[in-house]
């Protein structure tokens, strides 16, 4: 699946799938877990759900979202997302 990103000053980017449908999502933050970096998504669509993707800085204004399709690899991300986001309770 690609993904474009197009992100504003509001930390809010819209993702846009190959079928065309758009989708709003808040930046939660920037995370490195085993040496990589993720980033993680909160969709603006009324659902609880967070978005995991891997995260690559093309330059100092632009990034590209990766999908993550190796199981425990997504798996660590979590984790550390699911850590951090505990220690901010």
């Amino acid at each position: 699946m690609e993904v474009n990103v197009m992100a504003n000053e509001d930390n809010i980017l819209t993702l846009e799938y190959d079928d065309g449908t758009e989708l709003e999502c808040e930046i939660l933050g920037v995370f490195e877990a085993a040496g990589k970096e993720y980033i993680a998504l909160y969709p603006q669509d009324g659902s609880e759900d967070v978005y995991i993707y891997g995260y690559k800085e093309v330059s100092e204004d632009e990034f590209e979202l990766v999908d993550i399709v190796d199981d425990a690899e997504f798996e660590t991300a979590v984790a550390e997302f699911d850590r951090l986001m505990a220690e901010e309770i």
